[in-house]
C-alpha cells in the first residue's frame, strides 16, 4: 500500500449519481487554479479545507485520482464527450 492512499467516493461536477469511487495514490491534489479552470471535484482535509482533485482548462482534463482503477467508466465517458464537444465547437 502507499503512503497516504486512499479510497473515497466524490461528487463529479457533470456527472450524475450515484458519486463516483475515486482511488487516490499518494493522496495527491491540485494546489490553485488560474481563473479559466473550472474545478470538477474537490476532497476537504482534515481542517476542513478543500482541494480540487479534478480540474478542466477548455479541453484539457486533469485528475489526482485514477478513475481507469475502478469499473465505472463515467469519468473516462465525461472527458470523451467534453472534447468531442470541443472540437465541435472548435
Amino acid at each position: 500500500r502507499q503512503v497516504d492512499s486512499f479510497e473515497t467516493d466524490l461528487k463529479f461536477k457533470g456527472i450524475t449519481e450515484p458519486s463516483i469511487k475515486a482511488v487516490f495514490i499518494r493522496a495527491p491534489w491540485v494546489e490553485s487554479t488560474g481563473a479559466d479552470v473550472e474545478v470538477l471535484a474537490q476532497i476537504t482535509d482534515e481542517k476542513g479545507v478543500a482541494h480540487p482533485v479534478a480540474v478542466r482548462q477548455a479541453n484539457l482534463l486533469a485528475t489526482s485520482f485514477h478513475p481507469e482503477l475502478t469499473g465505472d467508466n463515467r469519468v473516462h465517458k465525461y472527458f470523451v464527450e467534453q472534447i468531442c464537444s470541443e472540437l465541435v465547437r472548435g
